[in-house]
Formats: structure tokens, C-alpha cells, sequence
């Protein structure tokens, strides 16, 4: 069990997990609102909701252009998006090997009956079960086997957190460089 996450500060770091997982409430247990880049708060600026996802291109334009200038500036960025294609994660890391931070994975591994449950309770911001399911099939591909992909993906961490009492203890411990 994690009690506690050391992060250098200043860092990147990418949230991991299905939507219903549990990671804006995390970033915002964790981490100051200006310091968290939501892709639902980006669709909402770009679009007005923030669950309209024909807004997710333009929405993840300006989320890469306000991280990099961000990583630039040395500031502490978290990263609230379901980040569970490895595409995704690679330009998230290429960004913040260009300014020269490092980058921490925390993924919210929870079982797959717990998300599916938080999902649908996600009034009125509730995403297809089909989508949700189709994360915890990405986020699997990742995670399992002998030689899980995401760790060899260039984060200088990888934090897992499988169950949500885990989730709602875990303390974060920044480390200035």
C-alpha cells in the first residue's frame, strides 16, 4: 500500500484512469486548481460543456500549448485527462523532456465494478459504459504483464493505486529541485 508519493517539484504529472476513476478529485485533494490542466475544463472553454467530446481536438490543442508554456515556466502541472493510450502519454512526456521536468504516472487502478458504479453516478456528466469499458481495456494493456508498458514508457515514476481506500489516504510529498 502507497502512503505516501514523493513528486519533484516542479513536475509533471499525468493522471491515469478510466472516466468515474476518480482523478479530478484527486488532483483537486492534491494539487492548487491553477496548477491542474482538466481536458473536461478545456472542452468546456472551447465548446461550453464540458462533456462535449466533438470539442476534444480543439480541447487538447489548447491543453498542450497551456502545459508546455507552463513546463517552460517551471511551474507544477497535473494533468487531468484519462490518459490511457500510450500516444496520449508520449506527447504528454515529449512535452515535459522538452523543458527538461520530470514526469510522474499516478494511475488509478481501481477495480472495474467500482469505476463502472462512480461513472454512472456522474450526473449528468455520465460517459458510455462502452467508452468506460473500453479505458479499463487500455489501461490493462498497460499495466499487465511480465513487463508492463507504462514503465518503460520515460516516466521517472510510476505510482499504481488499486483500491479507493488507498486512493483516499495517499498523501503527496513534493520534493523542490
Amino acid at each position: 500500500m502507497v502512503a505516501e508519493i514523493e513528486i519533484p517539484d516542479p513536475s509533471l504529472v499525468v493522471l491515469i484512469g478510466a472516466a468515474g476513476a476518480g482523478k479530478s478529485t484527486f488532483a483537486a485533494r492534491h494539487f492548487a486548481a491553477d496548477e491542474i490542466l482538466s481536458s473536461d475544463r478545456f472542452r468546456a472553454l472551447v465548446s461550453g460543456d464540458e462533456a462535449d467530446h466533438s470539442a476534444t481536438h480543439a480541447a487538447f490543442g489548447r491543453l498542450h500549448r497551456e502545459l508546455a508554456r507552463r513546463l517552460a515556466r517551471g511551474q507544477m502541472t497535473v494533468v487531468d485527462a484519462t490518459s490511457v493510450e500510450p500516444s496520449s502519454r508520449r506527447t504528454l512526456l515529449a512535452r515535459a523532456a522538452a523543458a527538461g521536468i520530470p514526469a510522474t504516472a499516478i494511475v488509478l487502478d481501481l477495480p472495474a465494478e467500482i469505476v463502472l458504479a462512480r461513472n454512472a453516478a456522474r450526473r449528468p456528466r455520465v460517459v458510455d459504459e462502452d467508452i468506460v469499458r473500453r479505458h479499463l481495456e487500455r489501461l490493462r494493456a498497460s499495466l499487465d504483464g511480465p513487463a508492463p508498458p507504462l514503465y518503460r514508457e520515460g516516466f521517472a515514476q510510476v505510482v499504481v493505486l488499486r483500491d479507493p481506500t488507498e486512493v483516499d489516504r495517499v498523501r503527496i510529498r513534493r520534493r523542490r529541485t
